[in-house]
């Protein structure tokens, strides 16, 4: 399988590196294994001659021109908060990049890419009219930038018409055995196995609620309000009336910007106030319910488990 690995100046070290040893590591146990599966010849290409990292390595790259690759994959830059990843995406070597992503993807290679890698893809319109995810903290910009794609943030891999994103930093793996379960789902798990890499679906159990980032002044008054009344019970016409705008349009600005409605943003800060407590504090699940606005423990155990953490990991984390 011939696939391509697109290095843009400034591309973020880790991901990098992480696409690049997955798919030698997985090469190296397929033919350990005498498996019966295609080799990954993985190739670093640039729009430009010279490409240096993140951390001011020089990065050896191939001319993007020749042959067209089975998949394209778009690594981070390592730009991880809006201003200067804004002012990245205007960049002349950027716009290149996405006319070369969007002529590879017409010719029919897969198109993939991981962590702020994604607003390099959406740059392209590849992700138009897709579901797609991205780095959970500045979904908010994604959302903004990117109205005509459908952004799924609290998951780890989207597959959507032959393309296919991750989400934060070390998603590039998840990426990469994806890629690898599409040949071979034994390849996968081993892969995974030797790298000591379990499956994660979700970003949600990473992701911090009051972290995603933002510029929107009704959103940010409601962040701040929720915060100051977690123990309290959610009236989103009381939240209405203490940002000083109606319930239509906090719900509207809140789903706009965040992508949830505003109850559901509430419980999110509460599992996280409540995740936090249970780590640093020896109060019993009931008293931390009730310090975050639920009646008992019953309904916090639920909302944990659905993020995939139960209380005994929680306190078990807190005492190693």
């Amino acid at each position: 399988m011939q696939l391509q690995v697109l290095a843009l100046d400034g591309v973020f070290d880790l991901g990098l590196a992480a696409l690049l040893d997955t798919f030698q590591t997985a090469n190296e146990l397929a033919a350990a294994g005498n498996l019966d599966v295609p080799r990954f010849d993985v190739r670093v290409v640039g729009v430009r001659r010279r490409v240096r990292s993140a951390q001011g390595f020089t990065v050896p790259v191939a001319a993007v021109a020749g042959r067209r690759p089975d998949v394209l994959v778009v690594p981070a830059i390592g730009y991880k908060m809006p201003g200067p990843l804004v002012a990245a995406l205007a960049r002349r070597d950027v716009a290149d990049a996405a006319a070369f992503i969007a002529e590879t993807g017409a010719a029919g290679a897969r198109l993939c890419a991981a962590c702020i890698g994604t607003f390099v893809l959406a740059e392209s319109g590849a992700l138009d009219g897709r579901a797609a995810t991205t780095t959970w903290w500045l979904a908010p910009l994604f959302r903004e930038r990117y109205p005509r794609v459908a952004l799924e943030a609290s998951r780890m891999v989207v597959a959507s018409g032959g393309v296919v994103t991750a989400g934060a930093a070390l998603s590039h793996m998840d990426l990469a055995l994806w890629l690898i379960r599409a040949i071979s789902p034994d390849l996968a798990a081993l892969t995974g196995r030797y790298l000591v890499l379990d499956p994660r679906p979700s970003q949600s159990t990473f992701a911090l609620a009051d972290h995603l980032v933002h510029a929107d002044p009704i959103v940010e008054r409601f962040e701040r309000w929720a915060r100051a009344h977690l123990a309290d019970r959610f009236s989103l016409q009381e939240a209405a009336a203490a940002v000083g705008t109606s319930t239509r349009t906090l719900a509207r600005r809140v789903d706009h910007v965040l992508g949830r409605s505003p109850l559901t943003y509430v419980q999110d800060l509460r599992v996280e106030r409540a995740v936090h407590l249970l780590r640093t504090t020896a109060a019993s699940v009931d008293d931390v319910a009730a310090a975050v606005g639920y009646a008992d423990g019953v309904t916090l155990r639920t909302l944990l488990r659905r993020r995939h953490v139960g209380v005994r990991e929680l306190r078990r984390a807190a005492t190693a």
